[in-house]
């Protein structure tokens, strides 16, 4: 259990840190074409990585559903759409709702048993949790009384 905890946080990071980058790749050039990049770098990358660290067994394919062979073209709308929303909202907020529309989509395909997930059953305690992170969010981003009425916080060092 330590290291899928390990390897989520690995997971989060990774994901912030990408999107900053597929953000300035962005402002260079256009989506699509930073789309192109950053899934036809990941490709290449997995592509070397398999054959170094699996072999011949890289190329071992088992039979699944038809449309799980296309997960990839997900990627396109992942990357696409947090790349805008990002240029949109600015990283933390985009982010932060990235990863709560993740959590409520997850909690939902795991309380009905979509895509032959094991159906988990929907709890008190989940809908709680859910229901604080998106109040984290709303915490988040949600501007001090004080600025909303354009008054601005003066510090110690303001005085000077």
């Amino acid at each position: 259990m330590i290291m899928g905890i390990v390897m989520a946080l690995a997971a989060g990071s990774l994901i912030s840190v990408q999107t900053m980058f597929n953000s300035k790749v962005n402002e260079a050039v256009r989506s699509q074409t930073t789309t192109a990049l950053v899934l036809g770098m990941g490709f290449l990358a997995s592509f070397v990585m398999g054959l170094l660290f699996e072999g011949a067994g890289f190329f071992t394919l088992k039979p699944m559903q038809v449309w799980f062979w296309f997960s990839g073209l997900l990627g396109i709308g992942v990357v696409t759409f947090t790349v805008k929303g990002v240029k949109t909202l600015g990283p933390s907020h985009a982010i932060s709702i990235v990863m709560s529309a993740q959590l409520l989509c997850a909690l939902w395909w795991d309380s009905v048993g979509w895509f032959g997930l094991e159906t988990v059953p929907f709890t008190l305690q989940k809908a709680i949790g859910v229901i604080a992170l998106i109040g984290g969010l709303i915490m988040f981003k949600a501007k001090p009384r004080n600025e909303q009425k354009g008054y601005t916080t003066v510090t110690n060092s303001d005085t000077r």
